[in-house]
């Protein structure tokens, strides 16, 4: 048990440090277009986390599943609202007469 937990964190440490050096280097011009893709991996994200935490009994994964479903649906939802305003910013404006 605590080796697969001191496991999981390393790869959870690991990820966190390599995304957020990934993204680090994206320049502002093309983070909204990347975002915008990223949606869909979240969209996935979202279902393996309500796998994860389906579980009957509350222990340590399905509460991380629980987190990992409320922080991974923020995520959609502001990556959907920020995309929909930047398209928004490309629309013809109407002429009013």
């Amino acid at each position: 048990m605590t080796e697969t937990l001191i496991a999981a964190l390393f790869v959870f440490v690991l990820a966190s440090f390599t995304g957020f050096e990934v993204i680090n280097k994206v320049p502002p011009t093309l983070h909204t277009p990347l975002m915008s893709g990223s949606n869909a991996i979240s969209g996935i994200a979202v279902l393996g986390a309500i796998m994860a935490s389906g579980a009957r009994e509350w222990n340590l994964s399905v509460i991380l599943g629980l987190i990992a479903v409320i922080l991974a649906t923020v995520n959609v939802v502001g990556g959907f609202l920020v995309t929909d305003r930047m398209l928004q910013m490309f629309k013809k404006k109407e002429i009013k007469a």
